[in-house]
């Protein structure tokens, strides 16, 4: 793939998710299956609107089905799918579109996930990009009947042992991923001067007060609630504390840290390098507080089998505990970025959950918000 992005000074080539392969490839079996030639290769127009050219590989087809695999391409991200060959088969069947998982794609095993518990861990954005394109082909092809796409991953079940699929509830194999369909690379020393080039931007725009969000959520989030201020935010992915010693040495008044649930929530353990890679700690901070919050035992119990934020939130508030949980985390993560600012700057948080809405506010925020109002809405 011949794209490139500019991280602090580096150009780092873009690649391609697991999502775009199964799609491609379901593509290029359908057009293997329902033409008369062969297929070499394939264009696939990626949700973020990139199209991709990708080389058809192995083909073979039988009398009522045909297979095509492709490689998979993670750019110059340090990614652990990267060279991987993604094979789809495409089979007649009477009508509609199937997607199944074959060998080496992960069964979900726990609810909270994007698929229900006992579903191939195809995402509902690979499962949209197969469900175009081969209806794409068998429009094109005038067929009137049903295909079966079966993704498969050679290897994917060994694959697997090296990622967090375990731990997430996806036993077997890997997942087929990506919202945009493109991979973009992670450099984190690129990542963190790109935030802090964004924050040198806002002080040099007369901020006194930094808006920061941790990602996309956190963007939706005030484009909902604050939108005067959405362009005037910094994300800072998931290096908060990187964030606030910047904010501190740019010297910036006050900073409000806007993000959802899932990401905050590791606040509560003074967690603030957020990637699942560094480390996790939710369920175990929910578990604290909620006990602290006099949440009943079996509750306490039963969260830590949770594996989304949303989902031990639902236990909680059927408990009755949710609100004085999160009042208890609030204090936490406020105790935490003090912790790390040492007074140096006023520091708050914003929790929210698409589900349920702010979760909470910690201390300081409702003053910084007040100063955003103030700054922000010119």
């Amino acid at each position: 793939m011949d794209r490139y992005v500019y991280n602090g000074g580096r150009r780092l080539r873009l690649g391609y998710t697991t999502g775009s392969c199964a799609a491609a490839g379901a593509k290029a079996a359908t057009e293997l299956l329902l033409g008369e030639g062969s297929v070499s290769d394939v264009r696939l127009l990626t949700p973020g609107g990139i199209e991709l050219r990708l080389k058809a590989l192995e083909p073979e087809k039988g009398e009522n089905y045909a297979a095509c695999s492709i490689k998979k391409d993670a750019g110059d991200d340090p990614d652990v799918t990267d060279g991987i060959f993604v094979r789809v088969r495409a089979e007649k069947i009477p009508s509609g579109i199937e997607i199944l998982g074959g060998e080496g794609v992960g069964t979900v095993t726990r609810p909270g996930l994007d698929q229900p518990v006992g579903a191939p861990a195809i995402n509902s954005v690979p499962r949209r990009m197969i469900t175009g394109v081969v209806t794409e082909v068998c429009e094109t092809e005038g067929y009137g009947g049903g295909i079966k796409i079966t993704v498969s991953v050679p290897g994917g079940r060994e694959l697997a042992k090296k990622t967090y699929n375990p731990r997430m509830g996806i036993e077997g194999g890997i997942s087929i991923i990506g919202t945009t369909g493109i991979v973009e690379p992670m450099s984190t020393a690129a990542l963190i001067e790109t935030t802090r080039a964004e924050m040198r931007m806002r002080w040099a725009e007369g901020k006194k007060t930094l808006l920061l969000t941790v990602g996309n959520y956190g963007k939706s989030f005030l484009a909902r609630e604050l939108p005067f201020a959405l362009d005037g935010s910094v994300k800072c992915g998931n290096f908060i504390g990187e964030a606030i010693d910047s904010a501190i040495e740019l010297g910036f008044e006050g900073l409000l840290l806007v993000g959802h649930a899932g990401k905050l929530v590791k606040l509560g353990a003074g967690i603030m390098n957020t990637h699942s890679a560094q480390a996790d700690g939710r369920m175990e901070v929910l578990v604290t507080c909620g006990l602290l919050a006099g949440t009943e035992a079996d509750v306490l119990k039963r969260l830590t089998d949770c594996v989304t934020v949303d989902g031990a939130l639902a236990l909680l508030t059927a408990a009755g505990t949710a609100e004085k949980t999160a009042a208890i985390l609030m204090k936490k993560i406020q105790f935490y970025l003090d912790a790390r600012t040492k007074g140096a700057i006023k520091a708050g948080a914003v929790v929210f959950s698409d589900k349920y809405g702010i979760i909470g506010r910690t201390a300081a925020a409702d003053e910084l918000t007040e100063k955003i109002v103030e700054e922000y809405n010119d």
